[in-house]
């Protein structure tokens, strides 16, 4: 059995592993740690949240600088403030035996004056968000010009957050011959041209297979109409009383509405997402570690930050608009070697959306059925059983018991165990016994998508700041049509498609006709052969007539002004990320 004294660390950092309570390293510090006290190389390592990688490269970087230099030589990037904050701190308990090391955080929201201060009493290592580290760089308060290392954690989620201008500004001010070690979950084509354009023959590692999800993650998806997506959300929190559970949301506004309804009926529940002061953020993420919230409301962004190894669910309450970003959310569970589940809860137009994640993380869903009312009523009844049956009794009681027992005298063991349960009983059963079956048939649905849909060509696309959720809404807003009647969205390049039920033809023809978007006239054409309707005075095209390249670079979603019959604008960028595929749903 390997050991950390195996893989060559010194003294020092031996003796912090053994307080910290480490026994015997990762797969991927097993891997890592070596070659980077080895030798200087770079490197690209690709492993999945909660593998240990802080330690995989903190400790061989704390062992190769020198503590008795003020100069700082090593330079670690991280996505967000709490992970920043996160690696700081296991940075510093790996090198509490380091005398005269000091390793400062640096990320937006505090005192940069403060930030600065402590980077001029001499930082060996500066742990930062690119935002602010640009930022500082170019205050001129920061000099990375001696720097041996930098190391971009998470660097798939960095690039799709839109860092990527960020990172080549900061690395530009970096030495050439430095070593730049590369962590990251996913290996989508954005990583691998950061790794071609600032890395010299990495050596690369992989833990498990490339984008692959962890292997003690349980996968579920749950089908039902997009209105009752909520109703199914608390009946997956019934039927697990004991959940401690992520539930992410695609923007900072349905995550705000989610925790809210859930709050008021009742859960223990918070939101987590980017329009928090950074002091209300610290208040929900304590919250949530000493279990005060059971049920954290997040966005894809926020979650970053989320170190918690027992979370026994998530739940996928919408779908990111990145497949790849499926990996991230279903690692925030089955970590430390626990068992974990990740649900989604999927509407009828997202159905084709799992298939896709499957290929991407090689592992099969299981269809399940959202419990009914009575299944959930016995869930809870025995929940309550096994609670009162492990309670240890409070002998602080004993002197009420004579008190106890005369006003229960008249009922039997049998009836009083009737009573009990019934308080928890009723409450559900109350609650549940009209409760309809939410569950959706997916024969059905693949059924009607073929037979009773029409596809229509839109000549807006990627280049006009349109990700296919953007224009899922604009369609929907101009034709007034659900969320389950727009969809199969393809958006491309300089075009898109998309598909509604025949029925709904001419309304979405007849909507779009004057549209203006970006000063650009909108023409909507039915590409399906032997239709010849057009709206915006097109004309009748097929889809194979239509040669677009995918594009590779993403773009800020959401509208900007269009004109005629609707005006709409979106949310900030950044909760939709930049990621640069197609997208499909």
């Amino acid at each position: 059995m390997s050991t950390f004294h195996s893989l060559g660390l010194e003294e020092p950092f031996l003796q912090a592993i053994t307080d910290l309570g480490f026994e015997t390293p990762s797969e991927v510090q097993l891997k890592t740690i070596p070659i980077l006290l080895e030798k200087e190389t770079d490197i690209v390592s690709l492993a999945q949240t909660g593998t240990g990688k802080t330690a995989a490269f903190g400790f061989p970087m704390l062992q190769k600088i020198n503590s008795d230099s003020r100069t700082t030589q090593g330079l670690i990037l991280s996505p967000t403030r709490e992970l920043c904050l996160q690696i700081t701190s296991e940075i510093k308990q790996y090198g509490k035996y380091v005398p005269g090391l000091n390793v400062v955080a640096i990320y937006g929201g505090a005192s940069i004056g403060e930030q600065a201060s402590k980077i001029k009493k001499g930082a060996q290592i500066i742990v930062a968000t690119p935002g602010r580290m640009k930022d500082m760089i170019g205050r001129k308060m920061i000099d990375i010009s001696k720097i041996e290392y930098c190391v971009l954690d998470e660097a798939d989620e960095m690039l799709n957050m839109g860092f990527y201008e960020d990172i080549t500004e900061i690395l530009s001010h970096s030495p050439q011959d430095k070593s730049t070690w590369l962590f990251s979950a996913t290996m989508p084509k954005e990583v691998a041209k950061i790794a071609k354009d600032f890395m010299h023959a990495p050596v690369e590692i992989t833990v498990g297979s490339r984008n692959v999800g962890a292997a003690n993650v349980s996968h579920e998806y749950y089908l039902v109409n997009a209105r009752d997506r909520y109703q199914a959300l608390k009946r997956l929190a019934d039927a697990n009383p004991d959940i401690f559970s992520v539930v992410f949301c695609r923007t900072k506004r349905d995550t705000q509405k989610v925790a809210e309804m859930l709050i008021e009926d009742g859960y223990n529940a918070a939101a987590l997402h980017g329009d928090l002061s950074q002091n209300q953020r610290d208040l929900v993420m304590k919250s949530f570690r000493t279990r005060q919230i059971q049920m954290l409301v997040a966005t894809d962004v926020a979650a970053r930050g989320i170190d918690v190894d027992d979370i026994t669910h998530v739940i996928n309450y919408q779908l990111p608009d990145e497949i790849e970003t499926y990996t991230h959310r279903s690692g925030r569970t089955g970590r430390a070697g626990k068992h974990g589940v990740s649900m989604v809860i999927v509407s009828k137009s997202e159905h084709r959306k799992i298939k896709a994640i499957e290929k991407i993380i090689q592992k099969s869903f299981v269809k399940k059925d959202v419990p009914d009312g009575m299944r959930i009523c016995e869930i809870q009844l025995f929940h309550l059983a096994n609670n009162i049956k492990n309670t240890d009794v409070n002998h602080d009681i004993d002197s009420y018991l004579p008190q106890i027992h005369e006003v229960l005298a008249d009922f039997s063991k049998e009836e009083l165990i009737k009573k009990v349960f019934s308080v928890e009983f009723t409450r559900f059963f109350n609650y549940y016994k009209n409760a309809k079956n939410l569950n959706v048939d997916a024969s059905s649905v693949s059924e009607k998508a073929s037979k009773n849909s029409v596809r229509y060509f839109i000549n807006v696309g990627r280049k006009d700041g349109l990700e296919w959720m953007d224009l899922k809404d604009l369609v929907r807003e101009l034709t007034q049509l659900d969320k389950d009647e727009v969809f199969h969205v393809d958006t491309m390049d300089s075009f898109s498609f998309f598909n509604t039920d025949a029925k709904h033809s001419e309304k979405v023809l007849e909507a779009f006709d004057g549209i203006q978007f970006n000063s650009r006239k909108v023409m909507v054409e039915i590409s399906k052969e032997g239709r010849r309707k057009t709206g915006g005075k097109g004309r009748k095209r097929g889809k194979d007539n239509y040669k677009g390249k995918r594009s590779d670079k993403g773009r800020d979603s959401g509208y900007s002004k269009f004109k005629g019959k609707s005006r709409r604008k979106s949310g900030k960028p950044n909760e939709k990320g930049t990621g640069g595929r197609r997208r499909r749903r």
